[in-house]
């Protein structure tokens, strides 16, 4: 694959010739992302071998589109589902030396920021030590591997300013979720720069970046506590929607934006000897795309009408009201933009929703998102 251009101004695009056939490990592919980015690879032909516990929801993604009965028989991909927890280094070594993947995305997590207030040794012994964990694994592969652990935009020490957080902004959070990202983002960099090299106790295999998401929604997505699922499930019910902090603002950003932004790294890191790939990278969506909890509640109400009210806060955990991220390195560098606006992302996921309400077949619906987001 040739090197990237720096200052790339036009999108680049993901490479199927790259993906057919490539042994991918995919952490954490039974949850909302990690479905879409089963299919995703599934259909560029790879071989996944997915490693996570069971999903944590019913309904769920993963079961809905038929990916661990094998229904997706008709992609050229190929899945090996498999059933690890990442607190088990014994376990998930054995599982990477199976494998011998050429690529790894990491993406499982305890990723609920509500969750982590009630379990946050477990977020931390996932988030971190799950980490290290796999870390440890890849460093026993003989062959190149390209690694993309995918963290959180709430890994910056957020000051609830104006300005977007760049790659070398200064890491912090609040509550455990956001500090056990960060402090898994402070541990990988140790990892990479202690244990990536020549010398006699290092790897010289491994090419190892990070990549920050901003707040991703999309059709599939049935977690407790998050506001699109909340919400559609208040139109599919007809009941109204509480919200906690309807003026707090979000980077919003359809779920197939970060996972191409993944995709389009690792291909980059493998295909390109060049240190300044690896380390962290931010993908969030276009500045147009921050808009205030209320304003999407009632983007998403234009197209499955529904009611909401505000919520009063008693002594409610702490969250924060502002935050986005600046993707200039990720444009210039990779070549990789959003591709859908703040309205089109709005638009798909409502209507992901009714039509599955109404009777459609959620693979169909996530097909429908991947051909045109493939085409915009």
């Amino acid at each position: 694959m040739e090197p990237f251009a720096t200052g790339a101004q036009t999108p680049r695009c993901i490479d199927p010739g790259f993906w057919q056939g490539r042994r991918v490990l995919l952490t954490g592919h039974t949850g909302f992302k990690g479905a879409w980015l089963t299919l995703w690879l599934l259909q560029l032909g790879a071989e996944v071998h997915g490693l996570a516990l069971d999903p944590d929801t019913t309904p769920n993604l993963f079961d809905a589109l038929g990916l661990a009965s094998g229904a997706l028989e008709a992609l050229s991909g190929r899945l090996h589902h498999h059933r690890c927890d990442l607190r088990q280094p014994a376990a998930v070594t054995e599982l990477v030396l199976r494998a011998r993947p050429q690529v790894v995305l990491h993406l499982a997590a305890q990723s609920l920021v509500r969750r982590s207030y009630h379990e946050p040794l477990a977020t931390w012994a996932v988030n971190v030590m799950g980490s290290l964990h796999l870390l440890e694994a890849l460093a026993r592969l003989d062959q190149p591997c390209a690694v993309v652990m995918v963290t959180t935009d709430k890994v910056y020490e957020n000051r609830e300013w104006c300005y977007g957080y760049r790659e070398t902004d200064r890491l912090g959070g609040h509550d455990p979720y956001s500090a056990s990202k960060a402090a898994a983002e402070l541990a990988i960099a140790s990892w990479r720069a202690s244990f990536c090299g020549s010398a006699a106790h290092q790897t010289a295999h491994l090419a190892i970046a990070t990549a920050r998401a901003g707040n991703v929604i999309g059709g599939g997505d049935w977690a407790a506590d998050r506001i699109v699922p909340d919400a559609m499930r208040a139109c599919a019910a007809g009941t109204v929607l509480t919200l906690r902090n309807p003026g707090a603002t979000r980077p919003w950003q359809h779920v197939l934006e970060p996972l191409g932004g993944y995709l389009l790294l690792a291909q980059s890191l493998a295909g390109v000897a060049d240190e300044a790939l690896t380390g962290a990278w931010n993908f969030g969506p276009a500045l147009e795309a921050n808009r205030p909890v209320a304003e999407l509640v009632e983007a998403l109400h234009d197209h499955w009408p529904g009611q909401w009210q505000e919520q009063p806060q008693v002594d409610a955990p702490h969250e924060a009201g502002l935050l986005h991220l600046v993707i200039d390195k990720a444009h210039h560098r990779l070549g990789w933009r959003p591709r859908w606006t703040f309205a089109t992302t709005v638009e798909r996921t409502a209507c992901w929703y009714r039509r599955v309400h109404e009777g459609a077949s959620p693979l169909a619906c996530c097909l429908d998102d991947l051909q045109a987001y493939d085409s915009a």
